[in-house]
């Protein structure tokens, strides 16, 4: 406490020089002691991390840049009303305001440092867009946190009524403070207190404004949003989100004309348009059922180079499909579901799930298959409102939503919604329901076990770890439920009518000392049922080759506007490609002979190049190799080509 004292006291000695300006020179001071503090025990944390940047030293150094550009964000407010409220004449006025200002102003700063632990132990960076997004549903949101995270929770709220408790004593001294500068000393300074705030904030004389781009100074995202502070990370999300219509622009521009000439697509209409001549001649279409796997990424599964909690999903892999190299495209839910259930390509932007411009009229198979006479359906053991896909499906073809509120008596419900029991026990009754009527059906299962805090019922299967909430765990409960599931499939008059296509939004806590973390791209993904041979294929391929190969294997012969590839019909020596999103960098892979070749498309930076080694699940950073310009302008290219579709409303089929 005496320590804390003799602080106060130098910060107000300091302070009291800058006259009416003094509670905002003091915010300053205090404000850069306590988020260098927390920057230094988040590095301590990291440290081999940190160390393996060899940047630790510019890190500190960085790091108080972006504290400055913070706290001179946060006065700029006060600073605008200052040439009125700091008059002789409203001092008190002034006071007042400033004490409320400055005390909320560092309790927002440390709440956010204090809560900065347990968001990168789940997603491995500072929070950002997904702590914002998540904001929206505080249902969900506070019953997973409950339910896993009391001890951030009670040490967030603890820390945060100590501060506000150490705040009203800190800024006790301002209170009792008398004006001493004029009005007119005031008003002749207060222009360069301004300029020097605004120069703060833009801390740069380059072209543009410093942003969180400019701080990307190793190879490793975690280390990079160390260097930022959580409120600026926050505020620079919510401003990001505000600007995402032209999002893609950040990596460069290109003419129309030369993105569709590198894609393929026309200049037509609707430029992607496409007729699928499928693999599989039918006289009646297969049904279709998606079974979308929460998090169940290739680390999950041994045959891919992971841990050995999907025996299931082992031996089902050689009766149908099965990709050895297939990635996601995101980190997020609804950019798993945007790929499998749209085809659509990733962007910085959010997933147009929740975009406004893809609400109706934006393709998706549902829409596609509805048009063919279909029934569609989404089952969700939560509630279907949480990322906005009840709006995007109800306005892109899904005929009916089957939610938490629907189970009757469920096995278990936990923090975000029923078991994967209960969904796919449910999702076996509404198929039975749907081939007894008669009329062709898609289906869309979305399960959500394995999320934390990781709660599944007991007595289901034995344990791979302890304690028992654990991502291991509920995969081993989640490959349980699946083989459960097409036990009965098998058993039931659908299954020769249906093709069903088991796969993963995503991996589970994306994360990695690379630019892009490949590796935790890397998911499994199986196509079996009605008459599917077995079949292993080796080629690269992404989420968003899924959708048009189902369709091929249904046998249905359509147009549509995706461009994935029809992996279904592809020739031996077929080389494939995948496109993965990570926060605001774009990995571009290709297959070659030699190797896979990456390139990775960065915020207001120049193109990293990279080799991709499977083996040992590693991206090596290499020079520019001799076809560089070739491979940016095709990455380029096909992260602008969605982000235009997506703008002109152009991602969909004729009317």
């Amino acid at each position: 406490m005496q320590l804390i004292h003799r602080i106060k006291q130098s910060i107000w000695q300091l302070a009291n020089k800058c006259g009416a300006f003094a509670p905002l020179f003091a915010m300053l001071l205090l404000g850069l002691i306590l988020l260098s503090l927390s920057r230094v025990g988040l590095v301590l944390w990291k440290l081999d991390r940190v160390l393996a940047t060899d940047k630790l030293v510019e890190i500190f150094l960085q790091g108080i840049r972006v504290d400055i550009i913070q706290l001179s964000l946060m006065a700029l407010i006060p600073l605008l009303l200052a040439p009125i409220l700091a008059t002789k004449q409203l001092f008190k006025v002034w006071q007042k305001f400033t004490y409320i200002w400055v005390t909320i102003s560092i309790l927002l700063l440390v709440f956010l440092e204090i809560a900065t632990p347990g968001f990168i132990m789940e997603y491995d960076v500072r929070p950002n867009r997904i702590f914002v997004e998540y904001l929206k549903y505080p249902n969900e949101v506070m019953s997973m946190l409950w339910t896993g995270f009391k001890v951030h929770i009670f040490a967030t709220l603890g820390f945060s009524l100590i501060t506000l408790w150490l705040m009203r004593r800190f800024m006790k001294p301002w209170l009792a403070a008398k004006p001493t500068w004029s009005n007119k000393k005031l008003w002749l300074i207060w222009p360069l207190i301004f300029l020097l705030s605004a120069f703060a904030i833009r801390s740069s004389l380059g072209h543009r404004p410093a942003n969180p781009a400019l701080f990307a100074i190793t190879q490793d995202s975690m280390v990079n949003s160390l260097i930022l502070n959580s409120g600026y990370s926050v505020i620079y999300a919510v401003y990001s989100l505000q600007h995402e219509a032209k999002s893609s622009q950040i990596y460069g521009k290109m003419a129309k004309e030369d993105i569709f000439k590198i894609t393929g697509a026309k200049d037509t209409d609707l430029p992607t348009l496409t007729t699928l001549n499928p693999s599989a001649k039918r006289d009646k279409p297969l049904n279709l059922v998606i079974i979308l796997q929460e998090s169940l990424g290739a680390t999950f599964v041994e045959s891919l180079g992971g841990v050995p909690v999907t025996p299931n999903l082992e031996k089902l892999k050689e009766q149908g499909i099965w990709f050895e190299q297939l990635y996601a495209t995101g980190t997020r839910s609804v950019r798993g579901i945007e790929a499998v259930v749209t085809g659509f390509q990733p962007t910085p932007a959010d997933s147009t799930v929740k975009l406004s411009l893809s609400q109706k009229n934006f393709f998706s198979l549902a829409g596609l298959l509805s048009k063919h006479g279909y029934s569609t359906e989404f089952i969700y053991g939560g509630e279907s409102h949480f990322d906005n896909m009840r709006g995007f499906f109800m306005g892109n073809g899904f005929q009916s939503i089957i939610d938490q509120k629907d189970y009757k008596n469920p096995v278990m419900l936990s923090s975000w919604g029923v078991s994967d029991e209960d969904l796919l026990n449910k999702t076996h009754e509404q198929l039975l329901a749907h081939h007894a009527s008669g009329k062709p059906f898609f289906t869309l299962a979305f399960s959500s076990s394995n999320h934390a805090p990781f709660e599944f019922p007991d007595g289901r299967i034995e344990l791979y770890e302890q304690p028992k909430n654990t991502d291991n765990n509920a995969v081993k409960y989640a490959d349980y439920t699946i083989n459960e599931f097409i036990k009965k499939a098998k058993a039931s008059p659908y299954w020769k009518d249906t093709v069903f296509l088991i796969v993963a939004d995503h991996d589970i806590r994306v994360r990695g000392d690379t630019l892009v973390p490949i590796e935790r791209f890397h998911i499994p993904g199986l196509i079996l049922g009605a008459d599917i041979a077995p079949q292993k294929i080796t080629a690269m391929a992404s989420q968003i080759d899924l959708p048009v190969t189902m369709l091929s294997l249904m046998g249905l012969q359509t147009q549509h506007p995706m461009t994935g590839r029809d992996l279904s019909q592809i020739p031996a020596d077929y080389l494939g490609r995948a496109m993965m999103q990570y926060n605001y960098n774009f990995a571009w892979m290709e297959q070659t002979p030699t190797g896979n070749q990456v390139v990775v498309l960065r915020e207001n930076k120049a193109p990293a190049h990279g080799v991709y080694d499977t083996k040992v699940k590693r991206l090596h950073e290499v020079s520019p190799p001799q076809n560089a310009i070739t491979l940016e302008q095709r990455a380029l290219a096909n992260t602008l080509l969605p982000a235009l579709l997506y703008s002109e409303q152009k991602y969909r089929v004729p009317e």
